[in-house]
């Protein structure tokens, strides 16, 4: 994108309005075009002002998150939706993305992070909150599990399995490196050993991996 990302920002706390304008002005990459209190403002704004980005609370009065996103869609379809919500309940992530969210983030995320959704959902991507993702991963996950993959997973060290689960996840190399305080060359380093020993060469295939043999639910 050429120009800033122009960002639409609806919450009814007027503090936390605050505090995200600071947050993104000081970023050269987003450019704060409206605030919103309410569900029927949030309406009103985006059909005004379009814009790229709309980062959306889902406790607001008149009219929640979860109500306004179907309307949002048709009034500003090609706007980016970021669900920005103190709620963790699984429930509000699934109707969230089902009405047509583009991520989902919790507001205790640190600033770094929610910069990351934006950057992430104005790509194109799909981003939801880490401890998130993994409900619905779990969601997706099957009952059996092979005594094969048993025998191969656990033929890895404890630090292979935690870098190749927070890859299924969607964690960047740079992001695992910071979260386990290693550096993005050793995360590279057992992430590659870790899929030579199941015999995995893409993402996807460790995704698929993941997915089949309920490895999520170990711990």
């Amino acid at each position: 994108m050429t120009h800033p990302a122009r960002v639409l920002l609806a919450d009814d706390h007027a503090v936390l309005r605050s505090g995200l304008r600071l947050l993104l002005t000081s970023q050269n990459e987003f450019e704060v075009i409206g605030e919103a209190s309410s569900g029927i403002e949030t309406l009103a704004l985006a059909e005004q002002l379009q814009p790229d980005l709309i980062l959306l609370d889902l406790s607001m009065p008149a009219l929640g998150g979860l109500d306004a996103l179907p309307t949002l869609r048709r009034l500003v379809p090609s706007a980016r939706i970021l669900i920005l919500t103190m709620h963790d309940d699984p429930q509000y992530l699934r109707q969230a993305l089902k009405h047509g969210a583009s991520g989902y983030v919790l507001k205790k995320a640190a600033d770094a992070e929610l910069l990351s959704a934006m950057r992430s959902v104005l790509r194109g991507e799909v981003y939801v909150h880490p401890s998130m993702t993994r409900i619905l991963l779990e969601d997706m996950l099957p009952e059996s599990q092979s005594d094969n993959t048993e025998d191969s997973w656990s033929n890895l060290s404890d630090r292979e399995q935690e870098v190749l689960k927070m890859v299924a996840l969607g964690h960047t190399s740079a992001e695992i490196a910071e979260q386990l305080s290693l550096s993005a060359k050793t995360v590279e380093t057992y992430r590659a050993r870790g899929m030579e020993k199941l015999g995995l060469r893409t993402r996807a295939a460790l995704v698929k991996f993941v997915l089949q043999e309920g490895l999520m639910k170990k711990e």
